[in-house]
């Protein structure tokens, strides 16, 4: 009997339970989140079960984390250490460190640790990967997202617009001058939108080991609409990503731009839900590129075809942009 244990009945944890119980082989989905009524109603709406948040349940054979950065750090240390697997969506640079972090534990507890299952990072990293691999040497990557998964990935989109913005250069990331704001085209109907750089990069090396320039681009996120009576309610509203790789192909430089579009909680859902299938051993078709051990980021663990086309049955589809890209 194959176990998930989901944590967090959010905008992203609906999406990811709803994929896990139509995934062929697993028999039990277990439902955690802060607030216990909410994840006793994602619970009952999808005939799993609703358990404590806190304690790791005897008998789980995979960790779907769908909460912010910080806190999935101390449940994602709890089951390397209990020899349980974890998909994690963070998307806040804490959060990413902060997971990354657990890879000595997790090689020594013999268990993988998948960092960053949303939208950007997580599919934006393996379309990146995909690139690389029709190139013949990858060593710029530029990502540029649009929307957000609810409200908390909203707050920390608009956070990390404040904060000072990194790069990964030449090895190492770097604080970068923001020189104000880039029009960027994504997939229709998002279209252009105005992108400013912003930290979050430290999973793109390891899906592209060979690159020495990472940059990441986000654009503003619209505060939750106002009910008339109650609290906010967050926006459900488009978003995108948009992959950019430059290398070389013989002795020409070139790149390969890949975009997605699509509701930032459904990608972002998907994308956990297949990656927490995989390494809890379902979803045979979708391979892994680097099996063993560790806390690695989602580009750096799946083969990218069979991955993308797993997410593309359930919904969730790439593109490659045709056209000239001027870096």
């Amino acid at each position: 009997m194959t176990t998930a244990l989901l944590i967090g009945a959010g905008a992203v944890g609906v999406r990811a339970g709803r994929q896990l119980v139509d995934t062929p082989g697993l028999e039990r989905l277990l439902v955690a989140d802060r607030h216990a009524e909410r994840a006793a109603e994602l619970a009952e709406a999808l005939g799993g079960s609703a358990v404590p948040y806190g304690p790791l349940p005897a008998g789980t054979d995979v960790v779907a984390l769908a909460i912010p950065g910080d806190p999935a750090v101390p449940y994602a240390h709890r089951a390397a250490v209990a020899h349980v697997p974890v998909a994690a969506v963070s998307d806040d640079p804490t959060g990413l460190t902060g997971l990354l972090a657990l890879d000595p534990l997790a090689r020594d507890q013999g268990v993988l640790v998948v960092v960053g299952c949303a939208l950007a990072p997580g599919l934006s990293d393996v379309l990146a990967r995909h690139a690389a691999d029709a190139l013949d040497a990858a060593d710029e990557v530029h990502v540029a997202r649009v929307g957000a998964a609810g409200e908390a990935c909203a707050a920390t989109v608009r956070r990390a617009r404040r904060e000072r913005a990194v790069e990964w250069r030449d090895g190492r990331p770097r604080t970068a001058r923001r020189l104000g704001p880039e029009l960027v085209w994504f997939p229709d109907p998002v279209g252009a939108r105005e992108c400013v750089s912003v930290a979050g990069v430290e999973t793109i090396p390891q899906a592209v080991p060979t690159v020495t320039r990472a940059t990441l681009r986000a654009a503003d996120v619209p505060p939750p609409r106002r009910r008339l009576l109650g609290s906010p309610r967050p926006r459900d509203d488009w978003g995108a990503a948009r992959v950019e790789v430059w290398g070389w192909r013989a002795s020409a430089r070139d790149a390969v731009v890949y975009g997605v579009i699509e509701r930032p909680g459904v990608a972002a859902g998907t994308v956990l839900a297949v990656a927490a299938a995989k390494i809890a051993g379902l979803l045979p078709a979708v391979e892994l590129r680097t099996p063993g051990p560790g806390a690695r980021a989602l580009g750096a663990v799946v083969e990218p075809a069979p991955f993308l086309a797993e997410l593309a049955r359930r919904g969730v589809k790439a593109a490659a942009f045709e056209g000239v890209s001027v870096p």
